[in-house]
């Protein structure tokens, strides 16, 4: 890096810090969500028509937990020092909203993953607007992961999430937090 002109140095140092927060904010809403969905399935898992939907997020979950542990790695990511936080949270609000029934349940999927849909938005905007190229398999992860992420919202939608008691109040509490948590994770 000490061959490298000013502007290489800044660049390189820019998107760097890029990655660091992405992966990072990343890696701990997948984490997140994974436990929102096991503390739902521990609540649920005899019900005959939402184990199985829950089940299916869950294992999209589970595996892109597994592509950030990756990204972590080979980028070298710090992980959130509030990662212990982020799990019993996640466990909790899932089995918490599950044993108000599964209609609170898929509230609470629907929203997270509203926001975690707009959040990915938000950073493929950041990747594209950077260097569409250099970024490229960041991108094409966070596309489909973002897509999935949608895709559970629908998958809520369909389910009954409106139908839950005081839906709109469960969605502002959920949604604001989920903010918050992004907020946090960028930065530490």
């Amino acid at each position: 890096m000490s061959k490298m002109s000013s502007s290489a140095k800044y660049l390189y140092r820019r998107r760097r810090q890029l990655y660091d927060q992405m992966i990072r904010v990343n890696h701990s809403g997948e984490l997140a969500a994974d436990r929102i969905y096991w503390g739902q399935m521990l609540v649920l898992k005899n019900d005959p028509k939402h184990c199985p939907v829950i089940q299916e997020m869950w294992d999209q979950e589970k595996h892109h937990l597994s592509q950030f542990e990756k990204l972590v790695v080979k980028h070298r990511v710090s992980k959130s020092l509030f990662e212990p936080l982020w799990s019993v949270c996640g466990l909790a609000l899932g089995a918490t909203t599950a044993a108000m029934g599964p209609q609170a349940a898929m509230a609470c999927t629907v929203a997270v993953e509203d926001v975690i849909a707009k959040h990915y938005d938000n950073q493929l905007r950041q990747l594209i607007d950077d260097d569409l190229e250099e970024h490229k398999q960041l991108i094409e992860t966070i596309k489909q992961f973002r897509d999935e992420e949608q895709h559970h919202y629908d998958t809520g939608i369909e389910f009954g999430a409106q139908n839950a008691f005081a839906f709109k109040l469960m969605y502002t509490v959920i949604s604001n937090g989920c903010r918050l948590a992004i907020k946090i994770a960028e930065k530490i």
